[in-house]
């Protein structure tokens, strides 16, 4: 009588989990597309970092853009497009890599999507070879209007020691 019931039970649930299963399917393609997403705009945003193109770099940061720095505090677009100039004028070089084992990103609704992960930032002083600055920790906050991606809030921390030098 046992194992007859197992077996009724188990025929009922089957179309049960198969439905709940094709239903998951679409969200996790969604999950998986815009993951794919933002590790692209990512990719671009810091290759343009990378490679001092400011024009870019500006393209991707939204009008009333913040940027909270565990050591350095807040700071708006200007203070941002400022500091990109003055290191791109400077005679040495900063390099970031994201680490990409550690990314997640999760959807914010109709807003966007919330980049979480860590990097590596490499700098090479005049004359020097380039060396690890630091790794660290990051929250980025995108926006989305129609198919343009924009970073709206940046929050930086865990620098403990940066080794610029």
């Amino acid at each position: 009588m046992t194992n007859k019931l197992i077996f009724i039970l188990s025929a009922m649930l089957i179309p049960f989990a198969a439905a709940f299963g094709q239903n998951d399917t679409p969200a996790d393609a969604k999950e998986a597309a815009l993951y794919q997403e933002i590790y692209t705009q990512d990719s671009v945003f810091f290759s343009a970092f990378n490679k001092c193109d400011t024009a870019t770099y500006r393209q991707y940061l939204t009008n009333d853009f913040e940027f909270y720095h565990d050591q350095g505090g807040l700071h708006y677009l200007d203070k941002e497009m400022q500091s990109m100039r003055e290191m791109c004028r400077r005679n040495s070089h900063i390099r970031r890599e994201l680490l990409k084992n550690t990314l997640e990103v999760h959807r914010l609704g109709s807003f966007g999507a919330l980049e979480i992960g860590v990097h590596r930032f490499y700098h090479t002083n005049p004359g020097e070879s380039e060396h690890v600055s630091g790794t660290y920790k990051f929250i980025h906050v995108w926006q989305k209007k129609g198919n343009a991606w924009r970073l709206s809030r940046v929050i930086s921390y865990d620098h403990g020691k940066m080794n610029n030098n």
